[in-house]
């Protein structure tokens, strides 16, 4: 089989353990740190989304420009931009990148977050939304003559795009860990994207995902799973953990987050945060290398569990999420575009063997 890994990249140099030191958009590192992913191996590159961040669609046509086969996963909140438009802005996008786009969309979990760009609709109201913009969305890449809507949230009419998506759609990423999140997502996305719990809560989403996927009439098995860890890699088991708490440590010590650590009231964390700290709070190791310090740590307030150990260790940990049906690996570092570099030259191509060494019989038998 075959296992998609991402990464994912900003324009500056920060994390949870680097405060940003330069302006918020380096051009120089942005380039570097999206050659890095393509030279690393990655599949395709994760371009967040944040009220305060840079904009993504500039990004992805920076990272694109920069790079020659990389995909691109851009993160969207449907709310902002009318669906018509976005439809138009990604097709074109995706035909100057020769294909290269996939579109990550988030709903968006933070009240006090979406009001900072004014959206003031409510989570359920936010989900029912996110259901009408995807469907608009495809139908006016689907559409050879105008189209007209009227719904909850969007009414117009003639729409019609002359540009499409180079495939004639874009594979639709889709994140959350509701009720909510799971009937949306079970009808549009072609891959669901978890953060990085333990396996058993892991195959308990991927079968709650599955279920919404056919009770909307669609084959359950024809819907990807991803997972989202941080790892943390040494020579050894036992150097990983000591590099593990001095990243805690780091991370702790932090008293002026900028943007990427900005937290929000418990009140607001999403279902997928709230599950990171309930799993921290059964312990900190779980499973062969999952350790949820570090959520628990920051909140929670995105992907944030670690697989710590040396390479071996983490490649095996990674495959036991392959082994329960998850088929992309989204891997970022604490040290952003040091940790990219590694995991291409020691990780990456360790679980690619595997997968190829299983394969072997298959293809043999089939011959």
């Amino acid at each position: 089989m075959t296992v998609e890994f991402i990464g994912m990249i900003r324009t500056a140099d920060t994390s949870e353990v680097r405060p940003r030191r330069g302006p918020a958009i380096d051009p120089d590192y942005t380039a570097r740190f999206a050659r890095a992913h393509e030279e690393a191996g990655f599949d395709r590159v994760l371009i967040g989304y944040h009220s305060w961040d840079a904009d993504g669609f500039s990004v992805a046509a920076y990272a694109a420009a920069h790079t020659e086969r990389l995909g691109l996963l851009l993160a969207h909140r449907p709310g902002f931009v009318a669906p018509t438009l976005a439809a138009r802005k990604l097709a074109t996008l995706d035909q100057f990148t020769g294909g290269r786009l996939a579109l990550h969309v988030i709903s968006g979990a933070s009240e006090t977050e979406q009001r900072r760009d004014g959206d003031y609709a409510d989570k359920p109201a936010r989900y029912r939304r996110t259901d009408e913009y995807l469907d608009i969305v495809k139908r006016v890449w689907a559409a050879d003559e105008p189209i007209d809507h009227e719904g909850e949230f969007y009414r117009f009419q003639g729409a019609r795009s002359d540009v499409k998506p180079v495939h004639g759609r874009l594979p639709i990423y889709f994140g959350g860990s509701s009720a909510d999140a799971y009937r949306v997502g079970g009808r549009h996305a072609d891959v669901y994207a978890l953060w990085g719990e333990p396996l058993a809560e892991t195959a308990e989403q991927i079968r709650a995902v599955r279920e919404s996927a056919a009770g909307h009439g669609r084959d359950p098995d024809e819907v990807r799973f991803s997972v989202s860890f941080r790892p943390i890699l040494a020579d050894t088991d036992e150097q990983a953990w000591e590099r593990a708490h001095r990243i805690l440590a780091a991370i702790n010590s932090r008293t002026s987050p900028d943007g990427a650590m900005l937290a929000f009231p418990p009140s607001e964390r999403g279902v997928g945060s709230q599950r990171l700290l309930a799993a921290a709070e059964k312990g900190e190791r779980h499973d062969r290398a999952l350790w949820t310090a570090t959520a628990k740590a920051t909140g929670a307030a995105g992907n944030s569990t670690a697989l710590v150990g040396s390479p071996e260790t983490v490649a095996r940990a990674l495959l036991d999420y392959v082994d329960i049906g998850v088929t992309t690996l989204l891997i970022r570092g604490y040290e952003p575009l040091e940790d990219a570099v590694d995991y291409g030259r020691r990780l990456i191509p360790l679980v690619r063997a595997e997968l190829e060494r299983r394969d072997r019989p298959a293809a043999a038998a089939a011959r």
